[in-house]
């Protein structure tokens, strides 16, 4: 199992978890959403579930439910800034598809 952050990504993810010191660390998985099936959740999580795998990154510790394991596996998380907008996003190998306005993606 492989997920990799960036420094940007690094960066504000320590920045949530600064602002939350009872975290257990980030969580990040898929959920069901969009027109194309998945769609990222990246999130605080307040504890980790019997089941999800724990990942330590660069000092981070990342969460992964047992269900979105398959589907991020190798995904490298980055951070991005333009403009006003700011947003996380993912490069992920087994995504074989986005919709059209990017907010989900399929896999094969």
């Amino acid at each position: 199992m492989t997920i990799q952050i960036t420094p940007a990504a690094n960066d504000r993810m320590r920045g949530f978890l600064a602002a939350a010191p009872g975290a257990a660390g980030v969580r990040f998985g898929v959920k069901r959403t969009g027109c194309s099936g998945f769609g990222y959740v990246v999130d605080l999580a307040s504890a980790v579930a019997e089941g999800d795998s724990v990942l330590d990154i660069d000092g981070i510790k990342v969460i992964v439910d047992p269900k979105s394991l398959p589907l991020v596996d190798g995904t490298l998380i980055d951070f991005q800034k333009q403009g006003l907008n700011a947003s996380f996003v993912f490069h992920n190998p087994n995504a074989t598809g986005e919709c059209g306005c990017g907010e989900s993606f399929t896999t094969g």
